[in-house]
């Protein structure tokens, strides 16, 4: 999937792009979004705590030199974003950050057991300790 596979959004200013420059430049990006409003919208948080949170994070990330392309700041944006997020779960208690280490840790032993070509079986990094 390219960012211009991803359906258009409805004009929100500060949220969607201009006609000529993507919404999203990687699928990550878009998937990240859409689960943060998603669970916005089924009464996890409040957009409110959303916005203050997020920007609380925006305001603590180092700024990318100025030859930064249009990308790096798509991808510093969304993993601020992500992190805002693991910050909301962590703190709830949805996804303590114990049990998303441990997740991320299970997912890199499944991807380096994993045969290139071949799809990543989760599973595949369970039986190892690390």
């Amino acid at each position: 999937m390219t960012a211009c596979d991803i359906p258009a959004l409805p004009r929100i200013p500060g949220i969607t792009g201009s006609d000529t420059e993507p919404r999203f430049h990687a699928p990550w990006q878009a998937r990240a979004f859409a689960l943060v409003v998603s669970l916005h919208e089924a009464g996890a948080f409040s957009w409110t705590d959303w916005a203050a949170a997020f920007g609380a994070r925006l305001g603590r990330d180092t700024a990318l030199p100025s030859a930064a392309t249009t990308e790096d700041h798509a991808a510093q944006y969304f993993t601020a974003w992500l992190a805002t997020l693991e910050d909301f779960l962590n703190r709830d208690g949805s996804a303590p950050a114990p049990a998303v280490d441990a997740a991320a840790a299970q997912w890199q032993r499944a991807a380096r057991a994993t045969p290139h070509g071949t799809p990543v079986l989760y599973e595949r990094g369970a039986a190892e300790t690390g």
